[in-house]
């Protein structure tokens, strides 16, 4: 049996609300553990929490069995890459001491079975959506994360909560649309960088929406989707990558 390497993001863990995102949760273990069977590699890119702030001395309550899930397959050997997103972008060490998951804060090339891949989030690359990027900035910042981790924990997780959902419900609508190949950003960025350099593969989440989008005859752009309305996956299997869904 071929063994393979799965890319998944966008669970959103959190939201809407701890039923809904329970639901979500189990149904992503259930994934896990159907794939764990011939996978070589797991490539979770970006938002796998709604929110995510890693205090100290504690971490958010809940997620156990998630968390759980993920440090048995990488104490079963096979090896996982996270990429954080616009969400969860406050991770510290904890995933890479307590689960032995490399953490990867911007777009990260690979090779594979002689196919070069660059696999990152997504969010605030290519042209425009110039707020975001100043805001990434201000957020990324060592300033701003002491004196949000200053707060007592019931006030900054329940304000963060609150404005990770507001965006949300902003952007949720355009997200499921396409916007042809002059208006997706994210298009625009991998063609950009075929300038310069040759990859056989670009995959990003962070849009909320399944795209498989070839930008040349030797490039591919795969946009993972999410597990909030598509539940997308990608899947290659050393010889090709395949955008799929998971049905239970």
């Amino acid at each position: 049996m071929n063994k393979k390497i799965y890319f998944l993001s966008d669970f959103h863990l959190g939201a809407p609300n701890a039923q809904a995102s329970l639901i979500r949760e189990k149904k992503i273990i259930k994934f896990l553990d159907e794939i764990k069977k011939d996978a070589e590699q797991i490539f979770i890119v970006g938002d796998l929490f709604d929110f995510w702030y890693e205090y100290k001395k504690v971490v958010p309550k809940g997620y156990v069995r998630i968390l759980g899930k993920l440090a048995e397959i990488t104490d079963s050997g096979i090896p996982i890459h996270f990429f954080v997103g616009n969400h969860d972008m406050w991770m510290k060490d904890y995933f890479k001491t307590e689960l032995n998951i490399p953490v990867y804060f911007e777009p990260h090339p690979f090779t594979f079975n002689n196919k070069t891949f660059l696999i990152g989030h997504g969010d605030g690359l290519g042209p425009g959506d110039y707020g975001y990027k100043f805001i990434k900035k201000i957020f990324r910042s060592k300033i701003s994360q002491f004196f949000f981790g200053i707060l007592p924990p019931y006030m900054g997780m329940s304000m963060a909560n609150f404005f990770s959902q507001k965006s949300r419900a902003q952007t949720g609508q355009t997200d499921e649309t396409f916007l042809g190949e002059e208006k997706e950003w994210l298009i625009i960025y991998c063609k950009e960088i075929l300038k310069t350099t040759q990859y056989d593969y670009f995959i990003f989440g962070h849009r909320h929406l399944p795209i498989n989008f070839n930008l040349s005859a030797s490039s591919l752009y795969v946009n993972l989707g999410d597990w909030i309305k598509y539940d997308s996956y990608a899947v290659f299997d050393g010889e090709k990558l395949e955008l799929k869904y998971y049905k239970q």
